[in-house]
């Protein structure tokens, strides 16, 4: 392995997958933000007659038969065949050929909050029935959050760095980070790097409908995400992937690449105050943003655009806006800020690539998608939050907020290449 640079090398983005509520490539995924188009409706994959929200925000039209094998798609949760087809958009997008890589300095971060849902139900439900000796000996490669990461590994040869991150809600952001900085500091060339997650199953519905964190508008899911609102009641769950590509700067230029942007810093920090609420003053946020603004040099008036956390939650919009007043001071009103969320719900373990996903694309298009459903304003979050219609802005610099239960923040920070 080559030694660790004194300076540390820029690392950017060539490639970008998605597999969303509202587009399942880049191109309809940006699409549907910049119009505003939502992703929400009745469950269909359970029926949600017995639970007290009966809506999320289901990928549609989801057919992985043309990129990967019936018989390797048996042997892949849901969750899984969303990263992987996410993971074959993004590496040709970035139009890189691996076998002309060194596959020793190529990697693969990528995690999920959860993991393999629908099989752990599936088979929790065969050893009920039918007796221990009848699990499937896939169970476990199936249902563990690491294996997508192992996935694209061995579809790609990429030998390097490969491992998961779990973090709840943060995950994906951590994985990005983790994976700058593996490239950063000389320790692979090329990192394929994201999360999935697949929820909407009957334990993990039930389960976010027992901790009352999921809106309940049941006749309304068009416009139930409604974060910053005055009368927001709980976020929608959704499911997807993210996949970014991520090369040292002079690896993609010698290959001529195109280049999305920069991942220019990451801040990662913990609350340590509850399990499930963010603490009243942000102070985890707070801290999130400022390290990764350090990290990428660059001051709070830098960045033209925030994609904030957002969840349609009472107590993380009100922490987080309080937390980016601390950090951007009277520059916060001024700041475009939005929750894509509004559009595609939660996508837990994936929110952090899919939303910086969302950064890299307003980048690249100067348009800085809005925050839908936006109709009453709450004292508590007074900020510009780019309501219901995109708005046409140069950007610079982007920042992304992923906050996880458990009290795990990750902040990341991408550029315009110059």
């Amino acid at each position: 392995m080559p030694p660790t640079p004194m300076i540390p090398r820029r690392v950017v983005v060539t490639g970008i997958g998605v597999v969303t509520p509202i587009g399942n490539d880049k191109t309809a995924f940006w699409d549907s933000l910049i119009h505003g188009r939502g992703g929400m409706g009745r469950i269909t994959r359970i029926d949600p007659t017995d639970y007290t929200t009966q809506f999320a925000a289901e990928v549609k039209n989801f057919d992985p038969s043309p990129h990967i094998d019936k018989r390797e798609l048996r042997h892949l949760d849901i969750f899984a065949q969303f990263a992987m087809i996410a993971a074959i958009e993004a590496v040709a997008d970035s139009g890189i050929n691996f076998e002309a890589c060194d596959p020793d300095r190529s990697g693969s971060i990528i995690g999920s909050g959860i993991g393999g849902m629908y099989v752990f139900e599936e088979q929790v439900r065969t050893v009920d029935s039918r007796g221990p000796r009848r699990i499937s000996p896939y169970f476990i490669p199936m249902m563990i959050s690491d294996i997508l990461a192992g996935h694209v590994s061995i579809r790609w040869n990429l030998r390097g760095p490969n491992y998961a991150t779990i973090s709840a809600c943060a995950t994906s952001g951590h994985a990005i980070g983790l994976a700058m900085k593996t490239i950063r500091w000389g320790e692979a060339d090329v990192m394929i790097t994201g999360g999935a997650e697949a929820p909407i199953s009957t334990t993990g519905l039930g389960g976010f409908c027992a901790l009352k964190a999921l809106s309940t508008r049941n006749d309304d899911p068009d416009r139930a995400s409604r974060p910053f609102d005055l009368n927001r009641d709980g976020f929608v769950m959704g499911e997807g992937a993210g996949i970014l590509v991520l090369e040292s700067l002079d690896h993609a230029l010698a290959r001529g690449a195109n280049i999305y942007g920069e991942v220019a810093g990451a801040g990662f920090t913990g609350d340590a105050h509850h399990i499930t609420a963010p603490p009243e003053d942000g102070h985890g946020a707070i801290r999130a943003m400022q390290v990764a603004l350090e990290d990428a040099g660059l001051q709070p008036t830098d960045i033209d655009y925030l994609n904030a956390h957002g969840t349609s939650t009472q107590l993380n919009d009100a922490a987080e806006s309080k937390a980016i007043k601390h950090v951007f001071g009277e520059y916060a009103y001024k700041l475009p800020i939005s929750s894509t969320k509004s559009m595609h719900g939660h996508l837990l373990g994936a929110a952090g690539a899919v939303e910086l996903a969302a950064c890299l694309l307003a980048i690249k298009n100067e348009i800085i998608p809005p925050t839908i459903n936006y109709e009453t304003h709450d004292p508590d979050c007074d900020l510009n939050y780019v309501p219901n219609f995109a708005i046409k802005a140069p950007i610079r610099a982007a920042l992304s907020n992923t906050f996880g239960f458990g009290g795990h923040n990750a902040s990341l920070v991408v550029k315009r290449f110059h």
